[in-house]
């Protein structure tokens, strides 16, 4: 379903986007290459979109994308994606505890002068609100750091009831224990590298030894 609804959705975003603003390169059209290249997995480079765009005989070369890149509003990407927020959002559903997947993802999209200056990756961590569509956290790294030293401060944009649930890249002894004392709920997978120590009868598990060491529930195990 989503499938057969997303070209509908990518159209009715760039319908309202003007088409005669610029002689060579329109604003409709300049929104819809860096859509088409974020979007399209079988377009590995830049060129390979212009590639495509020869193909199918628009007149169009890459030094005039370029030069728009650098000079053009980046309102109507503000807008698409606000409006792509909206859409997302769901009827609030009264309940206990709402849940918030939290994850990083690499930005790709890193230019030349941030390489130069050492920038070698940039990351993107956030969490989304199931029921709401809302949006937690957002901070941007530019680095290598890791997941893990970001965890807390994700979890400190929670709401009251919000339950954080993250992969085993934020897992680390120092971010366990900061979440534990943080008062948030949170779910996480841990590394098959720690140490682990069941206790009998219980649902808790000792993690790591030594000063690191904190019991945790144990929500399931495989």
């Amino acid at each position: 379903m989503i499938l057969k609804q997303f070209p509908k959705l990518v159209k009715d975003r760039l319908k309202f986007l003007p088409r005669n603003d610029y002689p060579v390169l329109n604003t409709y059209r300049f929104v819809a290459c860096w859509l088409g290249f974020v979007l399209d997995g079988s377009l590995n480079s830049m060129r390979d979109l212009f590639c495509r765009l020869k193909s199918q005989d628009y007149p169009l070369d890459i030094s005039t994308f370029s030069k728009a890149s650098k000079s053009r509003d980046p309102a109507p990407f503000l807008e698409i994606y606000y409006q792509l927020q909206q859409k997302i959002k769901r009827k609030f559903i009264n309940n206990n505890w709402e849940i918030f997947p939290i994850d990083s993802t690499s930005i790709t999209l890193t230019s030349k002068l941030l390489w130069n200056q050492g920038y070698h990756q940039v990351k993107l961590f956030s969490g989304l609100n199931i029921e709401r569509g809302l949006l937690c956290g957002e901070p941007i790294n530019f680095g290598n750091a890791h997941d893990h030293n970001f965890g807390k401060s994700l979890l400190d944009s929670l709401p009251e009831n919000g339950v954080a649930i993250m992969d085993r890249g934020f897992a680390s002894h120092e971010f366990l224990q900061s979440a534990f004392s943080s008062n948030k709920y949170f779910l996480v997978r841990i590394s098959q590298n720690f140490k682990l120590s069941f206790e009998e009868g219980k649902h808790r598990i000792l993690v790591g030894a030594g000063k690191n060491a904190r019991l945790y529930r144990v929500i399931a195990f495989c």
